[in-house]
């Protein structure tokens, strides 16, 4: 089970239309930091694994939060925050999303 390309690039435009610029920030930030942990796991033996575990769950955490956090905020300003519930509630789900975005921040022409 994955995030498909569609919703996460919905999710993304509608992220990055938000006018909470700090908020959305400090998204882009933590998805991009879970993004890079979760690639490097692939490449680690199980002893350095163990070594960034921790810090890898907090990573995740953290961009759950924000996730969260700009989602209340949008609702509050009367902001579209649909793409929070598109994106769901699995762990998985979530960090597939903060990959998506790292890579769609990454190809972005600006």
């Amino acid at each position: 089970m994955s995030l498909d390309y569609n919703t996460a690039f919905q999710a993304f435009q509608s992220v990055q239309d938000s006018k909470l610029s700090i908020l959305k920030n400090s998204l882009f930030k933590a998805a991009i930091r879970y993004a890079e942990i979760r690639v490097q796991w692939q490449f680690l033996n199980k002893d350095e694994r163990a070594e960034i575990n921790q810090e890898r769950t907090a990573a995740h955490n953290r961009f759950i939060d924000c996730c969260n956090i700009l989602s209340k905020q949008q609702s509050i300003i009367y902001e579209d925050n649909g793409w929070r519930n598109n994106i769901g509630i699995d762990r998985k789900l979530i960090g597939d999303f903060a990959c998506y975005l790292h890579c769609f921040i990454g190809i972005q022409n600006k």
